[in-house]
């Protein structure tokens, strides 16, 4: 029956799964029990970029053609072992002081909110209590400009980076773009980091003005790359690595390789998203393409 119940214990935490069978993204049929069997098999590579972090979800509780919400406080019937984190959240919509968010530092908690159909996984570039130790790099492409022009300037923009001795590490967006994480040192603001990569998207702007923006005005981002150095302010969050997307295929934000990405960049390899099924197979193959985001990173030029 859909809407079966099921408790079960996972890591010696118990939790109760719900409606395994209904479809979350129609297009696909790939149903909620799929979605949960994909984290689960994911965790080992995704809960390391997910641990520390206050996570943002966004839920489709009838799948990805029904209504969705963003959810950053603990949602009702939270069980008492998931960890949270109670932050500050100046200017909050709800006119709320602080918020209790979530914290995935385990399979149990995963497990427990793909269940209630949390799809997206987002996570901001600090760990708590934490400066950044990552500098993120969003490139939104502006069509008819898509991920081939946004490989072609993920190859600028890591070559400018490592001027500087930053390391990039490429990932799709799992929807239409793409981006570029950077570990760091963890010493510096949310301030300082922004504002270097507003300098560095601003240099490449100047440099190829045809194919490139720096600007938010949507007006004249159609054929450029958007290189949107705001993801680095503090009350920012972005797709955690291999967080699903909700999109007509269960798409999820994909870690590459840069021989890949120089491929689409050139013309040699079709630009595409990955699915939930070959995300898990890449895995299998390479193993965790931005596992070097685990580690500190050099302090930023100021």
């Amino acid at each position: 029956m859909a809407g079966d119940r099921f408790p079960i214990s996972i890591d010696g935490r118990d939790l109760e799964l719900s409606n395994l069978d209904k479809v979350m993204y129609p297009a696909a049929g790939f149903t909620k029990g799929e979605v949960i069997d994909y984290y689960t098999r994911i965790a080992p590579v995704m809960l390391p970029h997910l641990a520390d972090r206050a996570v943002t979800r966004i839920r489709y509780p009838n799948g990805v053609d029904g209504m969705h919400f963003f959810e950053k406080n603990k949602p009702g019937g939270t069980p008492e072992w998931v960890r949270l984190a109670t932050l500050p959240v100046p200017g909050s919509t709800k006119s709320r002081e602080t918020i209790d968010f979530v914290v995935v530092d385990e399979l149990p908690t995963l497990v427990w909110l793909a269940n209630l159909a949390a799809l997206e996984l987002h996570t901001p570039q600090w760990r708590i209590g934490e400066d950044p130790d990552l500098l993120v790099v969003d490139l939104d492409p502006g069509a008819p400009a898509g991920l081939r022009e946004c490989s072609a300037v993920a190859m600028l923009m890591r070559d400018r980076l490592e001027e500087d001795g930053v390391a990039a590490y490429p990932k799709t967006s799992g929807k239409k773009g793409m981006q570029l994480c950077c570990p760091i040192s963890g010493t510096q603001n949310a301030e300082l980091v922004s504002a270097y990569a507003k300098r560095v998207a601003e240099e490449l702007a100047a440099m190829v003005p045809g194919s490139i923006t720096a600007k938010m005005a949507k007006a004249i981002r159609p054929g450029k790359i958007f290189i949107d150095w705001s993801q680095n302010n503090a009350a920012k969050t972005t797709v955690t690595p291999y967080s699903l997307r909700a999109q007509e295929a269960p798409t999820a934000s994909t870690p590459l390789t840069w021989e890949e990405v120089e491929a689409v960049a050139t013309g040699a390899r079709e630009p595409r998203q990955y699915r939930a099924d070959e995300v898990l197979e890449r895995v299998e193959e390479h193993g965790d393409l931005m596992k070097d985001l685990l580690e500190p990173g050099p302090a930023l030029p100021v």
